[in-house]
């Protein structure tokens, strides 16, 4: 036998390391998981609150910190009946809340805003596979809608999804969901020094919004319990006089995908849309853009607002500074079923190009109901651990549409940037970006 290059060297494979004893983890000693409960009553409707103290020498596992809540439905302050036909919207954890603000030592380090709703659905969608929402996000209230059947108002109806959910909370049962925030800081791996305080504070949803039930319904949403689990770490005390000796010359780093969302508004009969500056400054690795009609945006009960529909768009430009990030911009033809190009924008823009990856939808779901248009910013398409260059730049997207609009849209903009949060050794805590 020969070498199939001269060049390759010899290797030995890890079947054959018999004699290899594998490390040992001793900087972390110890860890816990620790339940807070809101600082002021909940059963008020007012934003609910955690406070989380960071004094000892304990540091965070921010990563796997959970938020578990129950909840309950009622119409006119009554157990509902029999014949009340009413579901929570899909990811009903998450849709409870309107906006999320975290803080870290009284520093506002999340984007104020109040889409937060569908942040969580569209990272819920595009970052995991038909497995993980079968299993794991059924305890945060994800049960696929049917496509093509996300109006359908009747849990009797053909959406199986809002069937499911109906039986949950029917005769006013309560309904107990648990999960991981959609925050930025929680979706970093690096632990939380000690000594810096964390606050989360919650914004409620009105029951419009996370309900989905006839118009003239009134139905109220009753959040009975609300917890926040905090994993909590005792680190050795090696690695705590290391990080001391490190925090006087240098602050400690965590690097972020911060997200920023932004919502404009088409009025009904237009047939383009063009808005400059949706970002001006840094440019971001990723833009995730989707349509849904305006009134199930800001909330009704007869509407569905994770129906993301494609609304004969016959043209999607996305443009740096005048100069289009692909020399062809989208042009699907949905009236004759192609939009083959769209679709794979979205498996190519959430980073599941030539992977043995999914998303839990199909070209045929893709325009009835699941219409997302992704694109990746990098230059290298790649969704690594390492940071690019920034890019400054004005970002402006531009839409037309085959023919005139039913009814006034909303255009859902979810972009996501590459950034730092320090903390020095005073606890300071700094960022690159603004809020």
């Amino acid at each position: 036998m020969s070498l199939i290059h001269a060049d390759s060297q010899a290797a030995v494979k890890s079947e054959l390391d018999l004699f290899l004893t594998p490390p040992t983890q001793t900087a972390i000693e110890k860890g816990q998981w620790l339940e807070y409960h809101p600082i002021a009553n909940i059963r008020d409707g007012n934003p609910i609150e955690f406070s989380i103290s960071g004094s000892g020498e304990d540091y965070i596992d921010l990563s796997a910190t959970q938020l578990y809540v129950k909840v309950k439905i009622l119409k006119d302050n009554a157990k509902l009946g029999e014949t009340d036909k009413v579901a929570p919207v899909n990811l009903l954890l998450h849709s409870l809340f309107s906006q999320v603000d975290v803080s870290l030592n009284d520093r506002l380090i999340s984007a104020s805003s109040n889409l937060y709703p569908f942040r969580s659905y569209i990272e819920s969608l595009l970052n995991y596979g038909s497995d993980y929402k079968k299993s794991f996000l059924t305890s945060e209230g994800f049960h696929k809608d049917t496509p093509g059947s996300l109006d359908v108002t009747d849990p009797a109806g053909d959406n199986e999804g809002l069937k499911k959910r109906a039986s949950l909370i029917e005769k006013s049962k309560v309904l107990d969901l648990i999960g991981n925030l959609h925050c930025d800081i929680f979706y970093q791996d690096r632990l939380l020094l000690n000594l810096v305080d964390l606050k989360v504070k919650l914004i409620r949803s009105k029951p419009e919004f996370c309900l989905i039930a006839p118009a003239t319904a009134n139905f109220s949403v009753i959040i009975e319990h609300a917890s926040l689990f905090v994993r909590k770490v005792k680190v050795s005390p090696g690695v705590l006089l290391g990080h001391a000796k490190a925090l006087q010359t240098t602050p400690a780093k965590y690097p972020i995908d911060r997200v920023l969302s932004k919502m404009y508004s088409i009025s009904k009969g237009s047939f383009s849309f063009s808005q400059d500056n949706v970002f001006l400054g840094q440019m971001p690795k990723r833009l995730i853009i989707t349509c849904v009609d305006n009134d199930a945006f800001n909330g009704t009960y007869n509407s569905n607002p994770f129906h993301f529909k494609h609304n004969n768009l016959n043209f999607l430009g996305v443009y740096v500074d005048g100069n289009p990030i692909s020399s062809k911009p989208l042009e699907p033809d949905y009236s004759n079923g192609q939009s083959i190009r769209a679709f794979n924008s979205l498996l190519v823009g959430s980073g599941k190009l030539a992977s043995n990856k999914g998303i839990y939808i199909n070209r045929d779901e893709f325009i009835q109901g699941y219409t997302l248009y992704a694109f990746d910013l990098t230059p290298d398409l790649c969704d690594g651990s390492h940071l690019n260059l920034v890019n400054q730049g004005n970002l402006r997207i531009e839409l037309k549409f085959a023919s005139a609009l039913e009814k006034t849209i909303s255009v859902l903009v979810y972009a996501e940037f590459q950034n730092m949060i320090e903390i020095t050794n005073s606890r300071n805590v700094l960022c690159d970006f603004s809020i």
